[in-house]
């Protein structure tokens, strides 16, 4: 069975940078996005970041030109770069793995996964 499993999250001061990792594993064949999502108290999961195979990437306007998303196909891995956080960025951050097609004992599937969330911080 396919497992998504983030890491990196914690207390940072605000101007400061932190680095989230990813990984999807079990039998998959591909990953069509890999994306990170977050939620803050009290509002909806919002879209951060995701790299789409055959289309590229695209960020939400909140983050663009401080964060990074970067992905490793061979390791089903996608990594979040986030420089000069606010306190604003502050959230429970989610990686999503969509369109996955894997082999799972009940056959081939396609499907979609998240992690369990990793908590990002940004207080002084």
């Amino acid at each position: 069975q396919v497992q998504v499993v983030e890491s990196g999250g914690g207390l940072v001061q605000p101007g400061g940078s932190l680095r989230l990792s990813c990984a999807a594993s079990g039998s998959i064949f591909s990953i069509k996005v890999m994306a990170w999502y977050r939620q803050a108290p009290g509002k909806e999961r919002e879209l951060v970041a995701a790299d789409t195979r055959g289309r590229g990437i695209e960020y939400a306007d909140s983050v663009n030109g401080r964060f990074t998303i970067s992905r490793d196909n061979t390791k089903n891995a996608v990594y979040l770069q986030m420089n000069n956080l606010k306190p604003e960025d502050t959230a429970v951050y989610y990686c999503n793995a969509a369109g996955v097609l894997s082999q799972e004992p009940t056959g081939t599937t396609w499907d979609d996964y998240w992690g369990q969330g990793t908590q990002v911080t940004v207080s002084s």
